[in-house]
């Protein structure tokens, strides 16, 4: 059961005691506090020992609660059990007692340390948290949400269980040394976690196999270890016959991350892939090279076996960088401390036992580098999650590790001055574009000031037509799925699918268009996957609203919203749910419809549900929408094109009074009018049907939609409770378009109905432009459509030529269809080559045009003065496909990256590609739209991203002075330009949960217009100053 309350709650307020004397109690908690200080600096942190408490309130399910700060030196508690120690009875007449900390038992602020395994994964090596119950963590929902942001899980971790499938609930439960498995789901699936596995050339050091060995504890920030209780606990550790050998191996880059491991010295696997997986253990990606603490590089199996049987601890690299010198020109021994001219060496092997240099063993090999043991920041916890080298004065090479691979950017010889701080602009929504109908299923409304409302990806729109603007309703953090109009019409329920961490689970929030706050927030915690379906009751005047999961078992839900009780809940077990809605005349009726399902749901006081199927499998009747006569009768239509009346005899049985057929192929919509007419859309036939329920549905009306607008998806009377045949209608084609029976039907809303990946912003004004694979080409301006045209093929990519004359764009087979920018008339169109296109770009002069294809290739076309003429000027050769393409200023150079990730220089002058990224360094480029790059380095793996991502797009403002992020959790992220360290810090918004195809700065730098890819969804944000 969850709770909800208002959304601006009143805080709980405590006063000191009148018996204690303040300047006491105020030395007293500040020794307390003083005394945590040190016993939390004096055990090693993984990351997760502080809880991020960054506010002074804390807000779940709209219910806040007010907390004191971390520094705040006197805590008082209303009872034992809320009293961080045993309080002392105070003076006469104090209800409240000062909490004293037992600040001299160090158990008191010793952290647990526990280790958190994948559900359902056993190849996942567990992540190592370490935290004070009530000190770093005050609760298990924030303990979850740190679990959230270290481990990869579907909606994030939502339940965590013991290796044995019990289910943990409270902080109290978590045992220090324990392991315990998280999941995003109530089904816990048994394995062997954190069990060595067969077949594996090591174990990892929490394994039970390894338990059972006496060995060195393996945690962050300490490297030090002791050789002579190792060997003593494993015999013949290092002897040369034996085939396997406990080892510790140590991160090059950051020597807090290390690891102690038993390596089977007669595997079968190529030295080079045990190499790599132990990379992956140490969390680096992948390693390439193995060094003992002197630098000598070890090659072989042979030569742990033989030639450094009596070393124990190696540092793994992967890359090859040179050999890091002392101040006096030696080779350093041992990790380096930055800034210092001391190095530490391990116990194994101390200084004083270090051979003095001799001539090389002719029998070993040379040793041609050693790994840089530099890191930016040794001793911090955190340095672990990023993987780009901290580049403060811009003289250094930025490294960035993206999916496994490394990639190095070399500065130019001026750059420009580096500043982390955000942007002082941030964006606002301004405008959506377009529609969603080409998969949901109700989705428009009218609001009683005469707006239109509906949803298009994370946002509500409220579209005022006559006045030509929109307000937007942006509470949600993950994609609406369905919505509904309060009975007084006066509030909105939405709900929303779930994300990948606790913060963006699923649930249904509860809103007034008339303000656009949030009034309650109900079921967080209880829907899986998304919120399919929410319906507010009828007869009570709202009080009830449902809700369905779109889990696996479809669980139908009665909340009583106004206090977030949940009435009752129940499994449908459907595969496919279209809807639910309640009975106008019974709220503890509930009907549900789907494929091959209509069901009849009581809910009897005691919260159970009572079932009664009227359609059930096998029937392949796929019912889509419902409404009801003013009788209170069923009115069902399917996607066969049938409607189908239901009556109730005078036993309170349901029968089928009445099945015609509507429509030629499945129907979209019903609207029940007022006087008893009903509406029918069809979806396939794209006709609207009025039928008179009082005369047996005898057809009243008809007419159709034209073959540009598609197929109708929702319909709803532009004035509800008149009689005028005014509709509005949203269409699977993403449009909205008004009219009646008796008169024709004009578009209001156009959208793109397929994946939109191309646009292009106009050079001189506010305008851009689109190109999708709905085959349609489209000009915008800020509030709306200008034109756009029909085209035969599907394009996936689209530029303005210079002149702003001529739009360019490219298409998924392979040929460039040229427009005229003014009226979007077709100028004429050509054949490049069998690929798709994947990225135009015309050159900065405009006199040539390259040209991106799926193959590798680039193509280049020597184009007229006007950009009406085409004449094919050479091809460049490649391999992998490209994605995005820049030119340079002066129109000699290429940048592309591919879909895997590479940026590639190619020389238009010579026709080469490959071009040394040293000897590119100093090239200016017209545009920045690669993501690849030295002045981007710093977007990728952001030290202050929630979790990972991947980056899709970026642009660069014609000012230079503001980069534009996009990623493929929807992300939209401004930064500074230039952007090279991941310490960077921006300004960010999410409007779209899907990839962004594309993020643009408009001519003026005063908007930026994204494309959201499969949603089709475009969007227009203002960069206002903060």
């Amino acid at each position: 059961m969850s709770d909800a309350s208002p959304q601006e709650p009143g805080t709980d307020e405590v006063e000191a005691p009148s018996t204690t004397s303040p300047r006491k109690a105020v030395a007293r908690a500040k020794s307390a506090v003083d005394v945590a200080a040190v016993a939390s600096d004096s055990e090693p942190e993984n990351g997760d020992s502080n809880a991020n408490q960054d506010d002074s309130r804390t807000t779940f399910w709209g219910y806040s609660k007010s907390r004191m700060d971390d520094d705040t030196p006197v805590q008082f508690a209303k009872n034992k059990e809320a009293a961080a120690g045993a309080p002392e009875a105070g003076g006469g007449g104090g209800t409240m007692a000062v909490s004293k900390r037992p600040v001299n038992n160090l158990s008191y602020w010793r952290a647990r340390k526990v280790i958190f395994y994948k559900n359902g994964d056993p190849y996942f090596p567990g992540v190592e948290f370490r935290f004070k119950p009530t000190r770093d963590i005050m609760s298990m929902e924030a303990l979850l949400d740190k679990v959230s942001l270290r481990i990869d899980l579907p909606t994030g971790a939502r339940y965590i269980f013991t290796v044995n499938g019990e289910r943990v609930t409270s902080l109290e439960q978590l045992e220090d040394g324990g392991s315990y498995v998280v999941s995003s789901y109530k089904i816990f699936k048994p394995g062997n976690y954190g069990k060595k596995r067969a077949g594996n050339f090591y174990s990892t050091p929490n394994s039970p196999e390894m338990a059972t060995k006496p060995m060195i504890a393996v945690g962050h920030g300490n490297w030090r270890s002791n050789k002579k209780s190792m060997n003593s606990t494993v015999p013949n550790a290092g002897s040369k016959g034996s085939s396997g050998r406990i080892i510790r191996i140590v991160n090059g880059h950051d020597h807090s991350v290390q690891c102690r491991v038993l390596l089977n010295l007669r595997t079968t696997q190529p030295f080079e892939e045990v190499l790599d997986d132990l990379g992956q253990v140490l969390k680096m990606g992948g390693a390439k090279r193995m060094f003992t603490l002197g630098g000598q590089e070890v090659r072989s199996f042979s030569q742990l076996r033989n030639e450094y049987a009596e070393v124990d601890t190696f540092y793994l690299n992967n890359s090859s960088g040179r050999r890091s010198r002392t101040p006096s020109g030696g080779a350093a021994v041992g990790p380096t401390l930055s800034g210092s001219n001391m190095y530490l060496y391990d116990e194994y092997d101390p200084p004083a036992r270090k051979p003095a240099m001799s001539a090389r063993n002719p029998s070993r090999q040379r040793v041609l580098s050693e790994p840089d043991l530099r890191h930016s920041s040794m001793g911090n916890h955190d340095s672990i999650d990023y993987d780009v080298t901290e580049v403060g004065s811009g003289k250094e090479p930025a490294r960035v590790v993206i999916k496994g691979n490394k990639k190095v950017f070399f500065p130019p010889m001026h750059q420009k001055l580096f500043d982390p701080t955000p942007p002082d602009k941030r964006m606002q929504l301004s405008w959506v574009y377009g529609y969603r109908g080409f998969d949901s299923k109700k989705n428009l409304w009218v609001l009683p000031t005469g707006e239109i409302m509906y949803y298009v990806a994370a946002v509500a729109v409220l579209y005022d037509k006559d006045e030509e603007s929109q307000r937007h309703y942006t509470g949600h953090t993950e994609d609406i799925v369905c919505m509904d109009l309060h009975p007084s019409r006066e509030m909105v329920a939405s709900g929303q699918k779930a994300g990948r961490n606790r913060k963006t689970q699923a649930h249904v929030r509860i809103w007034s268009p008339e303000t656009l706050l949030t009034l309650y927030v109900f079921g967080m915690g209880e829907f899986s996957v998304e919120v399919s379906a929410v319906a507010f009751s009828q007869l009570n005047g709202g009080s009830y609203a449902l809700a369905v999961d779109g889990g696996r078992e479809r669980i139908l839900s009665v909340w009583q919203w106004q206090w977030g009780h949940l009435l009752g809940k129940v499994a449908t077990l459907q595969d496919e749910l279209s809807g639910a809605q309640f009975h106008p005349l019974d709220d503890n009726l509930v009907i549900t419809y789907g494929k091959s399902h209509l069901a009849f749901w009581t809910r009897r006081k005691d919260g159970f549900f009572e079932r009664t199927d009227l359609v059930k499998p096998p029937s392949p009747t796929n019912i889509v929408c419902l409404q009801f006569e003013p009788d209170g009768d069923v009115v069902t239509a399917d996607s066969d094109g049938f409607i189908t009346i239901y009556s109730i005899d005078s036993e309170g049985s349901y029968f089928v009074r009445l099945e015609f057929e509507a429509h030629a192929r499945g129907i979209g919509s019903l609207v029940m009018l007022s006087e008893g007419t009903l509406l029918s859309g069809g979806e396939k036939d794209r006709r609207l049907i009025a039928w008179d329920s009082m005369q047996n549905y005898k057809k009243i009306a008809e007419t159709k939609l034209p073959e540009s607008a598609g197929g109708i998806r929702t319909i709803y009377p532009q004035r509800p409770g008149r009689n005028d045949g005014n509709v509005y209608i949203g269409t699977v084609k993403n449009n909205i378009v008004e009219g009646s029976l008796q008169r024709r039907f004009n578009q209001l809303v156009f959208g793109h109905h397929k994946l939109l990946v191309g646009m292009a912003v106009h050079p001189d004004e506010e305008m851009f432009a689109t190109a999708g694979q709905d085959k349609c080409i489209a000009l915008w301006r800020r509030n709306g459509l200008i034109w756009n045209t029909q085209t035969q093929m599907e394009c996936v990519s689209i530029c303005f030529h210079p002149d702003a004359g001529v739009l360019a764009a490219g298409t998924g087979d392979g040929h460039l269809l040229v427009l005229n920018a003014e009226n979007g008339n077709p100028v004429s169109r050509f054949r490049v080559c069998g690929s798709s296109l994947n990225c135009v770009a015309y050159s900065p002069i405009g006199d040539i045009i390259a040209i991106g294809s799926q193959n590798g290739s680039v193509y280049l076309f020597r184009v007229s003065r006007d950009g009406f003429s085409y004449k094919k000027y050479n091809k460049i050769k490649g391999s992998s496909p490209l994605a995005c393409m820049d030119w340079s200023v002066d129109s000699n150079y290429l940048q592309t990256v591919t879909t895997e990730f590479d940026l590639i220089y190619w020389d238009v002058k010579t026709m080469t590609c490959g071009k040394s990224p040293t000897a590119m360094k100093d090239v200016k480029w017209f545009t920045q739209t690669c993501t690849l790059g030295f002045n981007t380095a710093g977007i990728w793996n952001n030290r202050f991203y929630p979790m990972r991502n991947t980056i899709s797009t970026c642009h660069r403002s014609s000012n230079h002075d503001m980069l534009i992020v996009g990623d493929t959790d929807g992300h939209l992220r401004l930064f500074r330009y230039p952007c090279i360290a991941p310490r960077a810090e921006y300004n960010e918004v999410k409007g779209q949960s899907n990839t962004l195809a594309a993020a643009r700065f408009l001519s003026l730098d005063q908007s930026v217009v994204t494309v959201g890819g499969s949603d089709a969804s475009l969007m227009l944000w203002d960069l206002v100053d903060e």
